[in-house]
């Protein structure tokens, strides 16, 4: 394969020394064909037969042993060069001497005096197919992908390539200013092209040939008393610097890409192009997986989408295997402790500046500034234990961030919480049973990558993660291995052996595609990155691992990880994209059959579509309530009010005043009552009656169903607006000051001034007394049984104390009826007396009774004598207004509920207005106040907004999204390859 790709390469040689054109620049022949120049084919059988296209001697150079073999000597013809040539002694000698059976015989002896000392040469060199994987493995299989004859053929002659040639004297000049540019990548290339001597040298030695001379067979002798072990090793020590120096220059060279493509970015995002950039692949499908993070999967709408899961035992390096990809130290750290609280989904996508940000959030992170890292390392901390719950230690929330930089590998990786054995004190007792089925619930998606992080520095037998990958895995089909900290491990591992066997996947029972070994830090986590990456390439390079053929050079770093990881990552994701994009377009259809087969009549709202809907009707009923008229506000205000204050006006008030003697004492007791319970009652019963008001016409707004349009799905969420609505409002302060005044003026005034007022009075007095009256007639039923007619109609009788009790009630109106104006209490004789007398008659009867029984039947005795009184009061006005004094005719008590009256009246035209001017639209801005924040609650809104008819429409709006971004992506992934 090689021997016909050189001879395709030195037919070209060939063909342009021999063109007619002639080149005065001195230009080395490597620079026409080089790799010509180190294979022994039959195009070029030694050097004394070439014919040099050069003006200058060409120093060839073995390299094995880097010696100097013998130079050719050329000289000057018309078209070119060739080697100088004596036949005229040869010939002169054979003529005279006729010796050409003697030359013949010569030819034959030194023929085997050479296939002897190739075969000493061959014995002499070791077998190196262990070294050909050194060469990577297209090399090997190139002679399957390129048709050399089909080349050969399809080359130009000589003539033709002539023609084609450019004059180097005129471009000169312009070839010199791009000097520096390209000499990174002409140095590159020639030394690549170097190494592939040494390459080729270390093949099977069927196809190794070398070029020998006296000089270097002198050399080749000493070089025979040298050992097998010093050759080997000093071939693996020269390999070893060679790849070494590769990887250096690639490096540079990646740096230096890495710089022009930053430089094209920022100029992109200036506008210099005046284009607008499309979306990245990576942020695509970041994108899609944000949503599916969101999406409550209730019709099995499972996410089979490819991301790269890291997981691994507890302070095994994960979180540093992940800073070193992302090349940022950008997680908080912690010595020992649990710091992953929860998944941490992070993108990584190139861009113009090394930035961080957050899914929800449009602030972005510096990662070239510590002060920005250090925030950015404060805000996951928080994030993670805001999201772990109350009694909990992790959390099944995923944290989405976005990582864009010069350089970084495009992938999607999920940061897991480090498997634990043992639950300590301070965790939960399910934490350990949490972190298996969050690990689970990730690894067991047959698309994702399975980043399995071992901690080289303990002992295997501990490692946790293995068994658990194993079982998600068992076949290591998608499975990366990685061993973590190999720089301590080296130096604490008794046999170096061991981990050949765990990179060879010999020591854990498990499988996977890849194995790798890195080193992440040196213990401190104050050190920078760049300092890191020097390290670990600086221990590699002095390592024993690699020397002894341990470890292999690709299997090294992180950044070849890093590579490896991506790689597999959109492998992954081009074989099984397509295939998810066709499960959620057949989950769509049954979604959308399903809701018009349940609901053909209403149309598709999501959650969130409902929510707003939700809130306009909310406040629309909010306005509403300005829309009530003040008479019906007043009406109710005053109503409530008097139901509140109603007895004690009754019990603490009037029943009082009235048992005084004269209308003076009357006047005198109502007005003292009057002002306490002004200064101190009054006014905050009133403020309470309003917002009792208030929340009642709320809530009856809110509430009430609106016929055929009502919808009973927004009935949870207007509940609790109204709950929270009515928690958060409060009263204004200063209504009860202002309010206390407005009272006080109101019940000092006892002026009626016409006679509508005074039978007003009268009625308003006659509908309270006739009220009582009813109460204390039931209470009275109560204590003493049915009557006679009850008894007989319903068939029932008196039980023991009721007997009692109307034994007492009997003996008492008795009492009442010798003294009509009997006070309102019994005195001790009279109480005496009363229970001697049911004594007598057979009934015993206690103190206690006799006065509780005396208190309701004094009441109605009472209260029926009130009533009376206000009947012969209508035709008092007139006395009244004229100042008549009557003894016989007093109507203080008129007056007395006229004030009362006319107090409520003035109070529920205050409240009105301090309702409709202030508090209605208070209580609006409440309701949007708590509108908005039920709007960004989504844990809320989920809790509110119930029911299948919202599920369905979430799910089917969440997988029109999904389906639609898979669709762009899978384009733009078409577009791309």
């Amino acid at each position: 394969m090689w021997r016909t790709r050189a001879a395709a390469a030195c037919v070209i040689c060939r063909s342009l020394a021999n063109s007619s054109y002639g080149i005065k620049r001195k230009s080395p022949l490597q620079n026409l064909h080089l790799v010509s120049r180190s294979i022994h084919h039959p195009y070029y059988p030694s050097a004394k037969f070439q014919r040099p296209p050069l003006r200058i001697s060409i120093q060839q150079f073995s390299s094995l042993n880097r010696l100097p073999l013998h130079k050719t000597k050329l000289l000057n013809v018309k078209h070119g060069y060739q080697s100088h040539r004596n036949f005229w002694l040869a010939r002169l000698a054979s003529r005279l001497l006729r010796v050409r059976y003697l030359i013949l015989g010569s030819a034959v002896g030194g023929g085997y005096t050479a296939k002897k000392t190739y075969e000493q040469w061959k014995d002499m060199i070791p077998d190196l197919e262990d070294y050909k994987w050194i060469v990577p493995d297209f090399i090997w299989e190139l002679d399957e992908l390129v048709d050399i004859e089909k080349l050969l053929k399809a080359l130009p002659d000589a003539d033709d390539l002539a023609k084609l040639m450019p004059d180097f004297d005129k471009i000169g000049e312009s070839l010199a200013s791009l000097k520096g540019f390209l000499s990174p990548g002409y140095n590159l290339v020639s030394e690549v092209i170097g190494a592939s001597d040494l390459l080729l040298l270390l093949g099977s030695p069927g196809e190794t040939a070398f070029r020998a001379t006296d000089q270097g067979y002198d050399n080749d002798k000493q070089f025979k008393k040298v050992s097998d072990k010093e050759k080997i090793d000093q071939l693996q020590e020269e390999l070893l610097r060679t790849q070494l120096k590769y990887q250096r220059m690639l490096e540079r060279l990646e740096k230096e890409n890495k710089e022009l493509r930053k430089l094209v970015l920022q100029r992109d995002d200036k506008g210099i192009h005046q284009r607008k950039l499309k979306k990245s692949l990576i942020d695509m499908y970041s994108e899609v997986l944000d949503i599916l993070s969101d999406y409550d999967a209730s019709y099995n709408t499972q996410d089979h989408l490819p991301r790269v899961v890291v997981v691994g035992d507890q302070s095994a390096g994960k979180t540093s295997v992940l800073e070193m990809i992302a090349q940022a130290r950008i997680f908080p750290r912690g010595s020992g402790e649990m710091m992953t609280r929860s998944p941490v989904k992070v993108t990584l996508s190139e861009g113009p500046h090394h930035v961080a940000l957050f899914k929800d959030s449009s602030r972005e992170f510096d990662l070239t500034k510590e002060e920005d890292l250090a925030a950015l390392r404060n805000e996951i901390e928080i994030r993670m234990r805001n999201s772990v719950k109350e009694g909990c230690t992790v959390s099944t929330e995923t944290i989405s961030l976005s990582v864009k930089g010069p350089g970084l590998q495009r992938m999607v990786l999920v940061d897991l919480p480090g498997v634990i054995s043992t639950v300590t004190s301070g965790m939960a007792p399910d934490t350990k049973e949490t972190i298996f089925s969050i690990s689970k619930a990730y690894m067991q998606n047959p698309n994702a990558i399975i980043l399995c992080i071992q901690d080289g520095s303990v002992d295997a037998e501990r490692s946790i993660v293995t068994d658990l990958v194993s079982q998600m895995d068992p076949q290591g089909k998608r499975t990366i291995f990685v061993l973590t900290k190999v720089d301590l491990a080296e130096k604490n591992v008794a046999s170096p052996n061991r981990i050949q066997q765990i990179i060879e996947g010999k020591l854990f029972p498990m499988k996977a595609l890849g194995y790798f070994a890195v080193v992440t830090g040196k213990g401190n986590s104050s050190e920078s990155i760049e300092s890191i990456k020097e390290y670990e390439e600086e221990f590699f390079q002095n390592s024993k691992l690699l020397k002894t053929s341990m470890l292999k050079a690709h299997q090294v770093t992180t950044k070849n990880l890093s590579l490896a990881v991506s790689d597999c990552f959109w492998k992954m994701v081009r074989e099984s994209v397509e295939q998810q994009a066709d499960a959620f377009k057949a989950t769509r259809f049954n979604l959308e059959t399903e809701w018009k087969n349940n609901y053909p009549r209403l149309r598709e709202l999501d959650r969130n579509e409902l929510f707003e809907k939700a809130k306009n009707e909310i406040l629309d009923e909010v306005i509403s309530l300005t829309q009530v008229t003040p008479k019906h506000w007043e009406d109710m205000l005053e109503k409530t009010l008097w139901e509140r204050v109603s007895t004690h006006v009754i019990e603490n008030i009037y029943l009082p005043a009235a048992q005084t003697a004269n209308s003076g004492t009357f006047n005198t007791t109502v007005d003292i009552k009057l002002k306490q319970w002004t200064d101190k009652q009054l006014p905050n019963k009133a403020v309470e009656v309003a917002w009792e008001t208030l929340q009642e016409e709320f809530s009856r707004f809110m509430t009430e169903k609106k016929g055929k349009e009502h919808d009973d799905i927004f009935d949870k969420l207007k509940q609790a607006v109204k709950e929270e609505t009515i928690k958060r409002h409060k009263w204004n302060e200063r209504a009860e000051d202002s309010l206390r005044v407005i009272q006080h003026n109101a019940l000092e005034d006892r002026s009626i001034s016409d006679k509508q007022q005074w039978d007003a009075a009268i009625h308003f007095m006659e509908e309270t007394l006739q009220s009582r009256l009813k109460d204390t007639e039931s209470v009275i039923e109560d204590m003493v049984g049915p009557d006679w007619k009850k008894r007989l109609w319903h068939w029932v009788g008196r039980t023991k104390e009721q007997n009692i009790r109307n034994e007492t009630k009997n003996e008492l109106e008795k009492l009442i009826k010798c003294n009509e104006d009997h006070p309102a209490y019994l005195a001790n004789d009279e109480v005496t007396t009363v229970r001697k007398n049911l004594e007598a008659r057979g009934v015993a009867v206690d103190p206690c009774l006799i006065k509780d029984t005396w208190h309701q039947i004094y009441r109605r005795y009472f209260l029926k004598s009130a009533l009376n009184h206000c009947n012969l009061c209508r035709r008092g006005f007139y006395y009244y207004q004229r100042h008549f004094v009557d003894s016989e005719l007093e109507c203080n008590d008129i007056v007395l509920f006229w004030r009362i009256q006319r107090m409520l009246a003035i109070t529920a035209n205050t409240l009105r207005q301090q309702l409709t001017n202030t508090e209605v639209r208070r209580l609006e801005k409440n309701v949007k106040e708590v509108l908005e924040d039920f709007a960004e609650d989504n844990e809320k809104k989920v809790k509110l907004l119930t029911g299948k008819r919202v599920q369905l429409a979430e799910d089917l709006k969440k997988v029109r999204e999904i389906q639609e971004k898979l669709e762009a992506f899978i384009e733009a992934l078409h577009q791309e390859k």
